[in-house]
């Protein structure tokens, strides 16, 4: 796991934990089939890093918004990415 979180920023591998919840609220909600809940926690992981990352970046010129957006999609494609891994690795635990 160790190699996955060198790529995400340390300030948002909050949302991890943050998303695995929310992947946890969708189950019990019951409207998501079990194999959308992923695609789900993608866009919340971007949404949830873009307003991170826009609230926390100098955006003067486009090429910055650019950047600003292409880092909020990776990194809330990674953070999600996480924690389903994470979610994955808890329940074969217990088992």
């Amino acid at each position: 796991m160790e190699q996955f979180t060198e790529f995400v920023k340390p300030e948002l591998l909050v949302l991890v934990p943050v998303l695995m919840f929310v992947g946890l609220g969708f189950k019990k909600w019951g409207k998501f089939k079990d194999n959308h809940i992923p695609l789900a926690l993608g866009g919340c992981g971007v949404l949830l890093s873009a307003l991170y990352i826009v609230g926390t970046t100098d955006t003067f010129y486009w090429q910055d918004t650019l950047m600003a957006l292409f880092t909020a999609f990776t990194q809330g494609i990674l953070c999600a990415g996480l924690s389903v891994y994470v979610n994955q690795i808890w329940k074969q635990e217990t088992k």
